[in-house]
């Protein structure tokens, strides 16, 4: 009654008489952690929540202390760690309305949170890992094909130059520190990084080819900006970011990237998105590359609760090395379903792009490929883990080039997981 009251001190008094007189008293030990925290007394508000998730033993009774334990490190300002007994409070919460006060609280403590952190995990069985023809043969190298043989010849590929079949393995975390904020402004720092390698499946001829060759590592810092506008109905985004990648364990490339972004809800159910980005790259084992894009997409949301998109993205590049210039253009549609399957969420994407390259070593008339591919998410909403839903997808896309080389086909099925809030 005297916490129902705000007699914080009243309720310590008694809460410390019982805990004295019976230390291993649940009841006694949550409400001498709430009174504690009332009071901005926080060591012995942290050690009898301690005592009281150590004590409890059923579903409400960890709900408690776990809810108790999240109030006291959002006091403090521990706000990640606050988010991780949010999550043990909603796996623990007897009900659904105490789970959706979890939920609450948690996106609540999120939203005032500066650190901001994504994990992925991949686990994801790959009919493409390296990138390789779809072929065996390929016309390679037209101008010495016409001085040794007077025509342009098919090459026997070799296995590395040939798609190879496996399990990509990896993970990545991207984090971001929002040090500056006003109430239509925000400035963030960010960190990034990320490692996938490979499991060969496939019985090649030649032994010395190992997953590991393929592997692609990065690592980024950045900046952001993000600003208000539109009378809130639109908002700037400005992002910064640096980094190197590496491939087969050596370093591959430098770059420098920025992007900005202008987004426009003209209603509750559309949203505009327009943007651009620069990007330089230093090559260590692939040539220098400049990069300019411009994109626009739309969000539509319509009557029958299901969510469509559709994007157009265009691409031209220079180089030193006219073999790596090209102009690409891409489209992207997709949809995602209000209705699950299944007990599953699901969205689908279907798109199509198209490069062109005015040089290429193996063709006089350059190189063109055109690229369709297609993929399908499942998110299992009636798993959850601690505030975690598994999702699987399914992925495919073909090339279709005038260089055999480059005829590519992929198929990779994705397991992971997402954020159920």
């Amino acid at each position: 009654m005297a916490l129902q009251t705000g007699d914080a001190p009243t309720a310590r008094r008694y809460a410390e008489a019982l805990v004295a007189r019976d230390p291993a008293d649940l009841n006694a030990n949550l409400i001498l952690a709430r009174a504690a925290r009332d009071m901005g007394d926080i060591p012995p508000a942290r050690t009898a929540a301690r005592t009281a998730w150590q004590l409890a033993d059923t579903d409400a009774e960890r709900y408690s202390a776990a809810l108790i334990t999240a109030q006291i490190l959002s006091t403090e300002g521990k706000r990640t760690r606050a988010q991780l007994w949010l999550r043990r409070a909603a796996q623990n919460a007897p009900n659904d309305l105490l789970r959706e006060r979890a939920k609450r609280d948690f996106r609540y403590v999120k939203r005032r949170n500066p650190w901001k952190t994504d994990l992925t995990f991949t686990f994801a069985p790959n009919s493409n890992i390296n990138n390789g023809s779809a072929r065996d043969t390929s016309r390679l190298n037209y101008a010495i094909s016409e001085l040794l043989f007077g025509e342009p010849i098919e090459y026997e590929l070799n296995d590395e130059a040939q798609a190879i079949a496996g399990i990509e393995i990896g993970g990545s975390v991207r984090t971001r520190y929002r040090f500056a904020q006003t109430p239509t402004t925000a400035h963030d720092a960010k960190l990034s990084l990320s490692y996938r390698t490979f499991s060969i499946t496939d019985d090649l001829d030649d032994d010395g080819i190992k997953g590991s060759d393929f592997a692609f590592g990065s690592l980024a810092f950045g900046y952001g900006y993000r600003r208000l506008n539109l009378d809130r109905k639109g908002e700037f985004a400005l992002d910064v970011e640096g980094g190197q990648t590496w491939y087969g364990g050596s370093r591959y490339a430098s770059y420098l990237r920025s992007q900005a972004q202008q987004t426009w809800r003209t209603s509750a159910q559309r949203q505009f998105r327009f943007g651009g980005e620069l990007e330089r790259q230093w090559g260590q084992a692939t040539p220098d590359l400049d990069t300019v894009g411009l994109s626009a997409s739309i969000t539509q949301g319509y009557a029958s609760g299901n969510t469509g998109f559709f994007g157009l993205f265009a691409t031209t590049t220079q180089s030193p090395n006219p073999g790596s210039e090209y102009t690409e253009v891409m489209l992207r549609t997709g949809i995602a379903l209000r209705k699950p399957i299944v007990g599953a969420a699901v969205q689908f994407g279907l798109g199509a792009s198209w490069r062109d390259y005015d040089f290429s070593r193996d063709s006089r008339d350059g190189r063109r490929d055109t690229r369709i591919f297609a993929d399908v998410t499942a998110t299992f909403k009636d798993i959850d883990y601690y505030g975690f839903n598994p999702t699987v997808t399914l992925s495919a896309s073909s090339t279709d080039s005038n260089i055999g080389l480059y005829d590519v086909n992929r198929v990779g099925l994705n397991i992971g997981i997402k954020s159920a809030f």
